[in-house]
């Protein structure tokens, strides 16, 4: 007989989870692995709310796995760490990104890539290599093997860099790999929001001309003046995109709903790129035209391994880089999700998790 989520570790811990695919997410008992000999276990402090966590306690990807604890994007202080463990002490201070697990053994894991293993293994809703199931940051504690846990940079607000253990990681990995990160080039960035404003804050630091392209006019003052931002328009203002056909070396677009390619695919310089980070839950429509004219690109990428996404802690540790955030507790949590859904958040949220989770009798 299987055992319970309480019953299946020594550990005892809590946090909230959805059971069925409304997403409601309510108090939850359950238990963590004791901490083995690779592993570091985390009093959890924070934990930014993903899009994706959205998507996935509603079953909208259709692989959900119930009760499910959402959270990627973990930051707390080690309180224990295994035998063999060589980088982290108690006391540091940690985090969890997108996964906690791969084969170790193929292509991708030996060339640090370990988000492209066909085996990865996500932070939460996912089953682990001893067949248990994953539960992910919306909790008290966690436990990783040492290898999927980052140190944070001292100087860098532990509330504040929590969305960049996901957000950061999936702007900055596609900005090297595309070398779209040297300075003087020309990016615009489409869509202000969770990925957006530190795609803008990343290319402004790595010392780029950036554009904002957005379908919110109110956001022009946000991106310019506050951001750093060197242009803004709206994408519907044919005038505007016009004016700036083939002006641009490359795009990221953060956009995760429906909308048309072939107007950003004017707007790229020959030989210019144009690299996907943002998840629509439909298909796009990709012309083929304005990629041969050209010789464009368009690209796509899912965060970055382990090795880059401490790579990219140290860089906005280097220039002080943190996301614009909304901290709420915990028992808000279900309400910030509704207005994560309306885009209502300026401009990700962050649960306050070591001041107001507590523990049910």
């Amino acid at each position: 007989m299987a055992k319970s989520p309480e019953q299946e570790h020594p550990i005892k811990a809590f946090g909230y989870a959805a059971r069925e695919t409304s997403g409601h997410l309510a108090p939850f008992n359950f238990s963590r692995r004791v901490t083995g000999e690779k592993d570091v276990t985390f009093k959890v402090l924070y934990c930014g709310i993903c899009h994706s966590d959205l998507h996935s306690i509603r079953n909208e990807w259709g692989d959900a796995l119930y009760p499910q604890v959402p959270g990627h994007e973990t930051v707390g202080v080690v309180t224990e760490v295994g035998s063999k463990v060589t980088k982290f002490k108690v006391g540091d201070k940690v985090g969890v990104g997108t996964l906690v697990g791969s084969c170790g053994s193929c292509d991708s894991c030996k060339s640090d890539f370990e988000n492209y293993c066909l085996k990865f293994i996500p932070t939460y809703n996912s089953i682990y290599h001893d067949g248990t199931m994953n539960y992910g940051g919306y909790s008290d504690i966690m436990v990783a093997d040492e290898h999927f846990v980052v140190g944070i940079p001292d100087n860098l607000p532990l509330d504040a860099v929590a969305p960049l253990l996901c957000a950061g990681n999936t702007i900055y990995s596609p900005m090297k790999y595309y070398g779209l990160d040297k300075p003087g080039l020309h990016i615009a960035v489409v869509g202000l929001g969770g990925l957006g404003h530190i795609a803008v804050k990343f290319a402004k630091a790595m010392g780029l001309k950036v554009t904002v392209i957005d379908v919110d006019m109110a956001k022009k003052q946000e991106a310019v003046e506050r951001l750093g931002a060197d242009d803004f328009f709206l994408s519907q203002d044919q005038e505007q995109m016009q004016a700036r056909i083939a002006t641009l070396d490359g795009i990221i677009d953060a956009v995760p709903v429906v909308h048309p390619l072939q107007p950003l695919l004017l707007l790229l310089k020959a030989h210019g790129k144009l690299v996907l980070v943002g998840i629509p839950d439909k298909p796009l429509e990709l012309p083929a035209f304005p990629l041969l004219k050209g010789r464009k690109l368009v690209g796509g990428s899912l965060m970055g391994g382990l090795k880059e996404l401490q790579e990219m802690l140290n860089f906005a540790s280097k220039h002080n880089i943190t996301a614009d955030i909304e901290l709420v507790k915990m028992d808000y949590v279900n309400t910030a999700l509704k207005r994560l859904e309306k885009a209502d958040v300026r401009y990700r949220f962050v649960i306050d998790i070591g001041n107001s989770l507590k523990p049910t009798a």
